[in-house]
């Protein structure tokens, strides 16, 4: 599944999404302390196509906040934010080999295919961690995080949550999915 060819904003859209990021960003200043919205919002004026990606992060529950930048590269990076797994990404399998895999009860998309059809990137577990150090995120739910070949070439994928002060990383078959298992993205810009 690759990303959508409607992927351009109304103007209504585009504006909506801007005041929900400002305020979100303004908000937890906490993720950003040394940001300055006025420059992240020009550096989001010009990037038409991530805007898109980030309406999707933000439709599907994800709410997309910043929580790095890299000076010499000029880069911003936006990660789900949500409390939990976003809720319009759950029930969910790993990829497209596992939702192929299930020959009945199948759920309706897989993460990598959605995570692409979006134009984002799933965390890798690393990411996970760093993104735990800004909250504590996933206290109730569990997010898939990009799983290493080795794993996935013997069926299964990598999970995570945060329980008892700390993240867990787990493993799973990959054509499972649950209610509470969903995924999050990140978004360079």
């Amino acid at each position: 599944m690759t990303k959508s060819t409607s992927a351009v904003l109304t103007t209504e859209q585009h504006d909506e999404l801007l005041s929900v990021l400002k305020e979100r960003f303004e908000k937890h200043m906490e993720r950003h302390e040394t940001l300055q919205w006025d420059n992240v919002r020009a550096k989001l004026e010009s990037a038409a196509g991530k805007l898109w990606s980030l309406h999707e992060m933000e439709r599907t529950g994800g709410e997309p906040d910043v929580v790095a930048y890299d000076e010499v590269a000029d880069i911003y990076t936006f990660m789900d934010c949500a409390p939990e797994s976003p809720s319009g990404r759950r029930s969910l399998c790993y990829d497209q080999k596992a939702l192929d895999a299930r020959k009945k009860n199948k759920p309706e998309n897989s993460s990598l295919n959605m995570a692409e059809a979006m134009g984002i990137e799933m965390l890798t577990e690393e990411q996970y961690r760093a993104l735990q150090e800004l909250g504590n995120f996933d206290m109730k739910t569990s997010s898939w995080v990009q799983t290493p070949a080795d794993v996935r070439d013997r069926g299964g994928a990598l999970f995570c949550d945060f329980r008892y002060g700390r993240v867990f990383l787990y493993h799973n078959g990959a054509d499972s999915y649950y209610a509470a298992r969903g995924f999050r993205g990140m978004l360079n810009i």
